[in-house]
């Protein structure tokens, strides 16, 4: 079902660059600091194809996306990006400290080019809707630059993983491309050319489904331009570069996958008050608090706290709620509640996921915030970290945080092998995959 193809990559050159000075974060993940970061760099980074800046005075003629497409043509010119010789599939390790913890892992999969499949053709699915700024930032930046710089991250499943013991036997030897990221992640690179093992490894893949992990919006604009391109062709070629997209492969199954989970930020409620709030829970949650009075008790509860949140949730259903007042807030949903009745219309699968539960039963019910209030961010923003989300409501920039575990990989992939999509901010897979370790140029 999933096809997959070597290709021949455009790569940053390590003679001619520092790679640690030209690699980006993925363009959503980079915030307006870390673009200023990247331009002062290195004068080949990679910012200015994936997030370039716009300037007031910029025309049709000269703007951020013909700035874009003319470096890439610059850094070619110039030595900076090389193509590789030979059509190759590229190992990619990624070897990281989980956020928060002492534990370390590593992360292996494959880069290669995919076909890229309509949605009702139930090969690749999604798991969260997509915004149509974005897309179509992303669609004019592709028609100028005719490249794609960023990995789509994509799930399969292997539960004996074959593919991962094809992808060990190929890596043994010391990773010719080695880089440190920002977050302290350390990535490896193994080209891999040999006809036989790239064989092996699409004969593996081709009775796969893929799960969209991150990259919505790249993979939506790779369908948009392809459908572009059969336009202007008045035909369809299956082996036209726009029909393929750079993708990296990871199975869901291997050792090596975090999900991080994104806690919610409530502000802007008329009259809240958090007895009233919690007198609206009651018929729906056990509340177990962790009251504190000074920074001793406070950091003692609060890891207390943390830990219950974590380990109860493995047993029962747990949010975490934080309004100040000296207290952190536990909620166990009741043994008895009937989540069908509850959250009429809610798919079942979708009522197993604790984020479902907190927008529907928790904002919805308790602070009547609705699914669209949330859509335009007028009560909710987002925070990966915990003590991000609790410190908005220290210095008074929020009234409530509610604090969350993390989504399993196996709920995420039986949502859209399904045909159903989470709801926004669900899931933060980590880390991120960088953009330019390789470079897929539709013209070569």
């Amino acid at each position: 079902m999933a096809e997959v193809f070597p290709f021949q990559a455009y790569r940053f050159n390590p003679a001619r660059v520092d790679l640690a000075k030209v690699l980006t974060q993925p363009y959503d993940k980079i915030t307006p600091a870390m673009q200023e970061r990247y331009y002062a760099l290195a004068s080949q980074n990679l910012i200015a194809v994936e997030k370039g800046k716009a300037y007031s005075d910029d025309t049709p003629a000269n703007n951020v996306y013909t700035r874009a497409a003319q470096a890439l043509k610059n850094w070619i010119t110039q030595g900076a990006l090389v193509r590789d010789a030979a059509p190759s599939i590229y190992i990619y390790l990624q070897d990281y400290q989980v956020p928060h913890t002492r534990e370390r892992k590593v992360r292996k999969g494959f880069i290669a080019l995919g076909r890229v499949e309509d949605y009702a053709g139930g090969v690749v699915f999604r798991h969260e809707q997509t915004l149509a700024g974005p897309r179509a930032d992303r669609l004019e930046l592709l028609r100028h630059t005719r490249a794609h710089t960023g990995q789509l991250f994509m799930l399969y499943a292997d539960p004996q993983q074959r593919i991962d013991a094809l992808l060990e036997q190929a890596s043994r030897a010391p990773a010719p491309v080695e880089v440190r990221d920002e977050y302290d992640v350390v990535h490896r690179l193994w080209p891999v050319a040999d006809a036989q093992t790239i064989e092996c490894i699409r004969n593996e893949m081709a009775d796969k489904k893929l799960v969209i992990a991150d990259g919505h919006h790249r993979y939506e604009t790779a369908l948009a331009y392809r459908n572009e391109c059969r336009a202007a062709l008045g035909a369809t070629d299956p082996n036209a570069p726009h029909e393929k997209v750079m993708m990296t492969f990871i199975n869901m199954q291997a050792e090596g996958l975090t999900i991080l989970p994104t806690h919610r930020v409530v502000s802007n409620l008329a009259g809240f008050s958090w007895n009233g709030f919690r007198q609206q829970l009651t018929p729906y949650f056990d509340v177990r608090s962790y009251s504190f009075s000074g920074p001793q008790e406070r950091a003692a509860r609060y890891a207390e706290f943390r830990e219950d949140l974590s380990n109860l949730g493995r047993e029962r259903r747990a949010i975490g709620l934080y309004a100040g007042g000296g207290a952190f807030h536990l909620l166990l949903l009741k043994p008895n509640a009937d989540l069908a009745v509850l959250l009429p219309g809610v798919p079942a699968a979708q009522r197993q996921l604790d984020v479902v539960l907190l927008h529907r039963l928790v904002l919805e019910k308790g602070l009547g915030i609705t699914a669209q209030a949330v859509a335009m961010e007028k009560n909710i923003t987002y925070e990966r970290e915990m003590d991000a989300a609790i410190a908005a409501v220290d210095r008074g920039q929020a009234q409530l945080c509610c604090l969350l575990n993390p989504v399993r990989v196996e709920q995420v992939a039986k949502i859209a092998l399904g045909g159903e999509v989470l709801p926004q901010k669900s899931t933060d897979f980590y880390p991120k995959l960088l953009s330019g370790l390789t470079i897929y140029c539709l013209d070569e």
